[in-house]
């Protein structure tokens, strides 16, 4: 992330109280978590507040959208879960009915105690806003409980789901966490579609999304958008390229930049640009690790903030 630019997320969770108390009351009876993940972003998209809410249930990760990430980091996020304890990672395509077949075995194999109608499977399954969790139910049911759209949060209210006579599926709206530590997590998120719209600026995210891009997949960038040289390019060089090339022009040759920038968000979602993933396992850590560090420094400087003024 260019460090010279501001912080361009406006975190509104919204809802988001009201679904962690659900969330919290409602695992107290609860065999198996299934997080839902986008695998272009696994670990920007994976709530960290979620082992800690569920008392660290046997946790089945998804990663959905596997069909427009990177093939060779989804296996290396699939690995990274897997060995992790509790855990197991399954990726796969959520309106394919076929693999969302998957994910009953692989629930009984994280809780072998339960089945038949004494002892039901109870999951809970949840996920950020717009990761394909309410697709992945239609699937998983070949109806449509959920209500599905491209807008973040449509789930606003808990549902059980039974999917057989001793399996309950219990869903939760779209869960935000309240704080942004990771501050290249914000920018993925946006990119991805996660957040609403009013929440952040299209510019500084394309601008971070195309730098990144440009480091990772200039290939697909130069492909995509008839360029060259991408990789040398700062975000700002390759957003009024993306102007030019696509006639986002404001006059007298200047570049609408604005336009730019939801062009290539655009493409990005709709992976015409081809099989993208933001973050690798390492890359998160590291991220996360700076994040906690500045989040603790913050923590410190409120604190004696508190005692000067107390």
């Amino acid at each position: 992330m260019d460090n010279t630019r501001t912080m361009a997320i406006q975190w509104f969770p919204g809802h988001m109280n009201l679904t962690r108390k659900a969330i919290a009351e409602r695992i107290k009876e609860i065999d198996v978590v299934i997080e839902v993940l986008d695998a272009r972003l696994p670990g920007s998209s994976a709530n960290p507040l979620l082992a800690e809410m569920t008392g660290h249930r046997p946790t089945l990760k998804i990663l959905n959208k596997q069909d427009v990430a990177d093939p060779q980091r989804t296996e290396q996020w699939i690995a990274h879960y897997n060995a992790q304890p509790g855990t197991r990672a399954i990726p796969l395509q959520a309106s394919d009915q076929a693999a969302t077949q998957r994910l009953a075995p692989a629930c009984h194999a994280l809780a072998p105690g339960r089945g038949g109608m004494a002892k039901p499977m109870r999951v809970l399954i949840c996920g950020v806003p717009n990761v394909g969790k309410s697709t992945l139910i239609n699937a998983l049911t070949n109806k449509r409980h959920a209500k599905t759209g491209d807008e973040a949060g449509i789930t606003k209210l808990e549902q059980r789901i039974t999917l057989a006579d001793d399996f309950y599926l219990y869903d939760t709206p779209g869960l935000l966490w309240p704080r942004i530590i990771v501050a290249r997590s914000g920018y993925n998120l946006a990119a991805s579609g996660a957040i609403g719209r009013n929440a952040y600026d299209e510019e500084e995210v394309a601008l971070e999304l195309l730098d990144y891009l440009g480091r990772h997949y200039a290939g697909l960038v130069e492909a995509r958008f008839n360029l060259g040289g991408v990789a040398a390019m700062k975000g700002e060089e390759v957003l009024e390229a993306v102007g030019r090339k696509r006639g986002a022009l404001l006059g007298k040759g200047r570049i609408n930049t604005q336009k730019a920038a939801e062009i290539a968000i655009q493409e990005f979602r709709t992976a015409a640009l081809g099989r993208i993933t933001l973050e690798t396992p390492q890359e998160f850590a590291q991220w996360l690790a700076a994040g906690q560090q500045l989040d603790a420094q913050r923590l410190v400087k409120k604190e004696a903030r508190a005692r000067r003024n107390g």
